[in-house]
């Protein structure tokens, strides 16, 4: 019956032609939702929030929680109720998306907020804020508030559905629509940080009250009134790969999370507060070791009727671990004949020195004429005088003093899918220098049919400091990667990527790079995404003090620039050098030293962005409206 008060205040306001043909349709739609209130179709109210004489500030009234998984859809329907006195354009609801947390509680963040209204100046009215852009949404009512007094408001009155689809790989989708008025926000990516992972919504509503009516999950509220649930399964999340003899085992694992499934599919994720640990065998002596977690609590926290255990590999030794990568591109850019005629040794890049306990990374694609394994990239080690510890093929082969000792990793099961494959293959070359007198080449080979390839060989014998390494060619052509995105800065978002690069345990790793930009916006500059090796994301930041993920609340960004219109100017041909930090421990940096055109120096660092798998862990880089020219 509030409803149809309400309705009936707005006719006359409105004036005497509510059943005019020409009203608008969601007025009929709101006729006939009376008509059947009125012959006895009352609808079920689960729940309201509001206070129903349209006084709810902002953020003072808000629906249940509800956790939606990925590869699920959450949809809902809800009465909403707009003051019919006040048009002020903002007076309705916002759905919020964030962390599988309480509001205020630890570990609480929001990926963004969109709001049922949609004005076509979103830059002063605002609709959706955080991690959700106002680019990838549409509808088909657009406001233009004048004075705060733009009557299409009242179009967003009646029976709200609602739909957060995350069904589609690469896609999160939120739909608003009573039938009238239709709002989407489709972006081409997972919710920020959020792929594989639960996340929840809720509604807030401001000088407005809705009605729960109807949902196809239930509310976390609901949930924790019924019955409890016991733990089913695990998954372990960071921790390190490395720990240093004696160290307590609680002190060592203090970073790792897990992610518990309960019955019914719920799913929950614990701190190492929550766990149990133990380590075989002799945790107390050097060696590689089986960490095993327990979990004995059901949802609610009280003792399960069965623990679930999950395990994990790591080391104990007498000290960490302590590389430098560094992301290089040897010159010439283009090795050997475009034609593949390349004839043995006739095409060499430079010589390129690995210090102790150094590893250089090269990104190339690798062209081949097909007919034979050999006519591919080859790897050359030797000293700075072009004495050769070993030659290094891509197919499984090699010889030179140093070779004798190494262990190559045994090729691959199907020589002709692998060889067709290698023309056009996109290739990461590792060449390690171990600071022992050994050395290892390591290459992961995506080909072309879209499978991963790799080839490593281990222990070469070498001087240690006197390694370099350099590339040749063989019936094929080798195009070194040395630039991302257009040249005029034109590429859009999430248009173009470097090759994944891993980054192991304790290993910090360098790059290089020319910064060009637009210049329209702060985020025009270079992007960094930190990723697992089948691309689920950690976290993704960027030049300008910013970020997103689900590991990027618990990072400390370096909080920017003093003058942003000076920063953005002189990112327009700067020097960019980025490191990357895996410290081992289940927590990965980002330190970014920008000299710009000003000649002066910019700094932008993200500290202790967790959990991160230590032994999964990569990066790359993505455009928005910038070019990147490697170095």
């Amino acid at each position: 019956m509030a409803a149809a008060a309400g309705l009936f205040i707005l006719t006359g306001c409105e004036g005497g032609d509510l059943y005019n043909v020409d009203s608008p349709d969601w007025i009929s739609a709101r006729v006939d939702s009376i008509k059947a209130a009125n012959q006895g179709d009352e609808e079920t109210i689960l729940y309201s929030f509001g206070e129903t004489d349209y006084s709810s500030g902002f953020w003072s009234a808000f629906s249940h929680y509800y956790q939606i998984p990925d590869g699920q859809k959450w949809e809902a329907t809800f009465n909403l109720h707009i003051n019919p006195g006040d048009n002020t354009y903002y007076k309705n609801f916002a759905l919020v998306i964030c962390t599988d947390k309480d509001r205020g509680a630890a570990g609480y963040s929001e990926y963004g907020v969109v709001r049922y209204d949609y004005t076509a100046d979103s830059a002063t009215y605002n609709s959706q804020w955080g991690n959700f852009y106002f680019c990838f949404s549409t509808s088909n009512s657009v406001m233009s508030p004048v004075d705060n007094a733009d009557k299409k408001l009242q179009d967003l009155n009646g029976e709200v559905t609602i739909t957060v689809d995350r069904t589609v790989d690469d896609a999160f989708t939120i739909t608003m629509d009573n039938g009238a008025v239709r709002k989407v926000f489709a972006q081409p990516y997972e919710c920020p940080g959020a792929q594989g992972e639960v996340i929840r919504a809720f509604l807030c509503v401001e000088g407005s009250y809705m009605e729960c009516l109807s949902t196809n999950i239930q509310s976390v509220e609901d949930f924790l009134a019924g019955d409890d649930f016991q733990p089913v399964s695990m998954t372990l999340n960071g921790g390190p790969s490395e720990v240093v003899i004696d160290t307590p085992i609680e002190e060592a694992f203090a970073t790792l999370t897990a992610t518990v499934v309960f019955d019914e599919g719920i799913t929950k994720n614990v701190t190492a507060a929550d766990l149990q640990f133990e380590a075989i065998p002799n945790y107390d002596e050097v060696g590689q070791k089986t960490l095993i977690v327990i979990y004995n609590k059901t949802y609610k926290g009280e003792n399960a009727n069965k623990s679930v255990v999950a395990t994990k590999t790591f080391s104990v030794v007498k000290e960490l671990s302590a590389f430098t990568e560094t992301v290089v591109v040897p010159s010439p850019l283009l090795l050997g004949e475009e034609d593949n005629t390349t004839g043995w040794w006739t095409a060499h890049t430079e010589n390129i020195k690995v210090e102790p306990k150094e590893t250089k990374v090269v990104n190339f694609t690798n062209y081949t004429d097909g007919a034979e394994n050999w006519r591919n990239f080859l790897v050359v080690l030797n000293g700075e005088a072009l004495n050769e510890y070993a030659v290094l093929r891509a197919d499984n082969f090699g010889w030179g003093d140093g070779y004798g000792t190494c262990t190559p990793s045994g090729g691959q099961e199907d020589w002709a899918a692998w060889l067709a494959a290698m023309n056009g293959a996109k290739v990461t070359a590792y060449i390690t220098n171990n600071g022992d007198g050994t050395a290892d080449v390591k290459t992961v080979m995506y080909g072309t049919d879209g499978i991963e390839y790799n080839q490593s060989y281990i222990g070469i014998t070498v001087n240690p400091d006197d390694l370099y390494f350099r590339f040749t060619v063989e019936g094929g052509h080798l195009v070194f990667d040395s630039d991302l995105g257009e040249p005029d800065c034109s590429s859009g978002w999430w248009s173009a990527h470097t090759t994944n690069v891993q980054v192991p345990s304790h290993t910090v790793c360098t790059v290089n790079l020319t910064n060009y930009t637009s210049g329209l916006n702060n985020w025009n500059n270079f992007v960094i995404v930190l990723n697992k090796k089948d691309l689920s994301e950690y976290a993704v930041v960027r030049a300008d003090n910013y970020g997103w993920g689900d590991s990027y609340g618990a990072c400390t960004p370096s909080g920017g620039q003093l003058d942003w219109d000076l920063w953005r100017a002189a990112m327009a041909g700067a020097q960019v050098q980025v490191q990357i930090v895996n410290n081992g421990d289940g927590t990965a940096d980002v330190k970014a030293v920008m000299y710009g055109t000003d000649g002066n120096d910019y700094i932008q660092d993200y500290i202790g962005i967790s959990p991160v798998d230590s032994d999964d862990f990569y990066f790359r880089f993505t455009v928005d409206g910038c070019y990147l020219k490697f170095e």
